[in-house]
């Protein structure tokens, strides 16, 4: 999913995009890199890792100038590599460019191929370079018509960041896949992926940046345009379900108050008899708060989590995710022991982390143990920019639900319809991408069956 945060017109651009990164980790454990803008000169910083451990005092001051992006980068295949590491940084006829990217093109492989076929030569697999140097390609009379022409191109999931010369420049598809929100900071202006960032720094919060839209920020202020056509809404559901921060506004509504709701919507669905409800922390908590609420049982925190450990489903490969959902969350037995108990999940993916935590939980003397969880099954891929990247790795694609129960040795498991999720989410359901549970693409992707995701390893820029 990737997290980007840029920011116009203050002289510590960098330290304070550095700061809306830290926010913005939970998007993106593989690299953090930042780019700033000063006194004609563009500074690059990046690495593997966490922002923390990619930053320091020396390196931030380093990045002189008014003018800052950052990026935090979600590895998809495990190509966590510092060439795919963004922004990332060309020199370009109309003066230096960085960009940093949020989605996944889903013809991203036909335009490489086009482009390698005309003798362009990439450096990286990620898609950021492909719209780099389809800007260098269009060549027209000014930098709006490059813009224009290169949107004109891409098809898919894509909010933008881009610095050109004294420029910063935000860009959002026209179906609005991912968020991206505008802000100000004293006299700067902001823009960040989510609103918990601009918390962060105590900026305030404009609005977000719209669908189709294009906003120029330089020393005169904003510019706007929407140079595509209008489009029907396909908002990223998994967004609300999982990835954003609680305290974050997403689209325009509240995180928290949504995963309440789908709490609630699923203990009318699956009601069960327990002793408690818990969830699995982080992601599973507020949605296990409101499962407990409507169903009246008492709310526990039956296991701790270790907080520095990482969020293991956006890990790139599965040792690292099994070894990892060991380290990260340890049971609190006298709270279990001889318990009827109901785990609520957000969601179950492969079904691996899951079925290792309820391992854990029967050691640890649960006597029932009931899973509920609060969107329906995945079972198709996303070619959007999330890790669902083929049906083979998703453990609802093969087996029924009971025999999902069964592999992850529960007494019972319930997850929550489609019908019972859109309703239970603040904007309208035809604003929303559900592709990942009905296999309905609102773009579709160029290639078999998104094949060439995995084996020609085109991956998305965040």
């Amino acid at each position: 999913m990737c997290g980007l945060f840029g920011i116009y017109g203050h002289r510590d651009a960098a330290r304070l995009c550095y700061l809306g990164l830290y926010a913005l980790q939970h998007r993106g454990e593989g690299g953090a890199g930042i780019a700033s803008y000063g006194n004609g000169q563009v500074k690059i910083h990046k690495g593997v890792g966490l922002a923390s451990e990619v930053f320091d005092e020396g390196k931030i001051r380093t990045l002189k100038g008014h003018l800052a992006i950052g990026h935090v980068h979600y590895s998809t295949t495990g190509e966590s590599t510092l060439r795919n590491v963004e922004p990332f940084l060309v020199d370009y006829l109309k003066g230096p460019i960085a960009v940093a990217h949020n989605g996944s093109l889903t013809n991203g492989h036909k335009l490489r191929h086009e482009l390698e076929k005309e003798g362009s030569l990439l450096q990286t697999i990620t898609d950021s370079e492909i719209i780099v140097h389809l800007l260098a390609k269009a060549n027209k009379r000014s930098l709006k018509e490059d813009i224009i022409w290169t949107l004109s191109q891409l098809e898919g999931a894509y909010s933008l960041l881009l610095t050109i010369g004294d420029l910063l420049v935000g860009i959002r598809d026209p179906k609005g896949f991912k968020p991206l929100a505008l802000g100000k900071f004293r006299n700067a202006y902001v823009l960040a992926s989510e609103a918990c960032a601009l918390d962060l720094i105590q900026a305030t919060y404009l609005r977000e940046i719209e669908p189709g839209e294009v906003i120029f920020i330089n020393k005169d202020g904003i510019e706007n345009f929407k140079p595509l056509s209008p489009s029907k809404y396909s908002h990223c559901i998994f967004e609300y379900i999982y990835f954003a921060r609680p305290d974050s506004n997403i689209f325009g509504q509240n995180v928290y108050l949504a995963r309440k709701n789908l709490g609630r919507r699923l203990a009318i669905e699956h009601p069960v008899e327990a002793d408690l409800v818990m969830p699995l922390p982080d992601s599973g908590n507020y949605a296990a708060l409101g499962f407990a609420e409507q169903s009246r049982l008492p709310y526990e925190l039956g296991v701790v989590r270790n907080h520095y450990v990482g969020r293991t489903f956006i890990q790139p490969a599965q040792p690292i995710r099994d070894f990892k959902v060991k380290l990260k969350l340890n049971p609190i037995r006298e709270v279990l022991r001889n318990k009827r108990i109901v785990i609520v999940e957000d969601s179950i993916v492969r079904g691996t982390t899951s079925r290792s935590r309820v391992k854990t939980l029967r050691k640890a003397g649960a006597k029932e143990i009931h899973m509920r969880v609060s969107c329906p099954p995945i079972r198709f891929p996303c070619f959007y920019g999330v890790d669902f990247p083929t049906k083979e790795e998703l453990i609802a694609s093969k087996f029924s639900i009971d025999q999902i129960r069964e592999f992850m040795n529960l007494d019972s498991l319930g997850y929550l319809s489609q019908e019972g999720m859109l309703e239970a989410m603040p904007l309208p359901k035809e604003d929303f991408c559900t592709a990942c549970f009905d296999g309905l693409y609102p773009v579709e992707p160029v290639g078999t069956a998104g094949v060439f995701i995995r084996n020609k390893k085109n991956i998305p820029g965040g």
